[in-house]
């Protein structure tokens, strides 16, 4: 091998490593994240019916699960339960992802291949989503845990009492605001370990701890443009919730095909 060669093909390998290093600061713009958003309003809407019917589950099974906290008392979990359906919401949305892998190769996605997805990283998605759904249930514990810290072994008095509680007495607004914190820390590491991790899983051959690391990594180094996103995610999933869970048929498929094209550009 001539030495032209040998150099452009050191060359290349650098410049592959580098595209490929998650510790590299993307110097992304903050507006990138509404570009996110339109490319995955765009796959929403190629071949939306898998997308809208994928939404349609996703809303369906959320409301039945609230549906059966009440019945059976557990409405006390209610509130940590929504905030760890953003812990597991990027397994979930698996089979957006693959439809916008397909797209983005010029195939066209079939419901069937969305809801059975494929991985490059076979079942370490499977481990990937029993970690993360075990991260949400300690944050459900450490819930029930802060709730006895403030108001002792009491009753859960229901939640329309506890949201009087909650707004009027300092007691609630302690609760609040300890609450607001360890919760916020919760759902940082989630999002940090979980937002690409999953996407990566589907795309590579990874283990589960390896692209959840990747993932950290990469939120770390474009750190603001993720706190925008994840900004974005919240208010967004807000107004799903406000919508009784009907906008959630358009807003999970909207930010499962937008997360892969935030994926794409950072990874």
């Amino acid at each position: 091998m001539s030495d032209a060669n040998h150099y452009g093909l050191l060359s290349e390998t650098s410049t592959v490593k580098e595209t490929l290093d998650p510790n590299k600061q993307r110097h992304l713009p903050l507006s990138i994240v509404f570009t996110w958003l339109g490319a995955g309003w765009q796959d929403l809407w190629r071949d939306p019916l898998q997308s809208l019917a994928y939404g349609v589950l996703v809303a369906a099974l959320s409301a039945l699960l609230i549906y059966v906290m009440f019945t059976f008392g557990w409405d006390y979990v209610l509130f940590p339960a929504l905030s760890g359906f953003m812990i597991v919401a990027p397994v979930i949305a698996i089979g957006l992802y693959e439809k916008s892998r397909i797209l983005e190769e010029g195939g066209r996605a079939n419901l069937d291949r969305m809801l059975v997805t494929k991985a490059r990283s076979g079942s370490q998605v499977i481990f990937a989503g029993l970690l993360l759904m075990l991260l949400m249930m300690v944050w459900m514990r450490a819930a029930v845990l802060l709730y006895a810290l403030f108001f002792g072994y009491k009753a859960f008095p229901g939640f329309d009492q506890m949201l009087i509680l909650l707004v009027t007495t300092p007691l609630g607004w302690g609760l609040l605001f300890t609450g607001t914190i360890v919760g916020g820390l919760f759902a940082a590491l989630a999002f940090a370990v979980s937002v690409f991790s999953i996407p990566m899983l589907l795309n590579e051959r990874s283990d589960a701890l390896t692209a959840m690391g990747v993932s950290f990594a990469l939120v770390w180094n474009n750190v603001w443009v993720m706190i925008a996103w994840g900004a974005v995610v919240m208010v967004l999933v807000a107004l799903s919730v406000a919508t009784a869970l009907i906008g959630m048929i358009i807003v999970f498929p909207l930010l499962g095909h937008a997360t892969w094209h935030a994926y794409k550009a950072i990874r």
